[in-house]
């Protein structure tokens, strides 16, 4: 059984940095790709993606500012996020997919979200 569990969402004040991390279990974590998605409405949009060869991809409103990595002796995820926005406050998920992370459609499993909350 796929258990995707992220961690580390809470406040923080514009400009500032949080750090998620996405605990993986049960999924072939060095083969397939995995990602993160947003969500402040009802659309949930890709935010960004790393590949099992660790090349990534991020989306252009966070691009610069946003760093996905993983650590696979950790099984682990993480998305460094820095000079936060308002606009970036959202439920962040987790999401781990076969062969495309950037694509809501190509997503095969989902963490349950984290909040992220940045201040003016």
């Amino acid at each position: 059984q796929v258990q995707l569990v992220e961690s580390g969402g809470g406040s923080a004040q514009a400009g500032g940095s949080l750090r998620l991390s996405c605990a993986v279990s049960g999924y072939t974590y060095s083969s397939g790709c995995m990602g993160w998605f947003r969500q402040r409405g009802k659309e949930r949009e890709w935010v960004a993606a790393i590949d099992s060869d660790g090349s990534t991809s991020y989306a252009d409103s966070v691009k610069g500012r946003f760093t996905i990595s993983k650590d696979n002796a950790k099984n682990t995820l993480y998305l460094q996020m820095n000079s936060l926005k308002p606009e970036d406050s959202a439920l962040y998920y987790c999401a781990a997919g076969p062969e495309r992370c950037d694509d809501y459609y190509g997503i095969a499993y989902w963490g349950k979200g984290t909040l992220i909350i940045v201040s003016s």
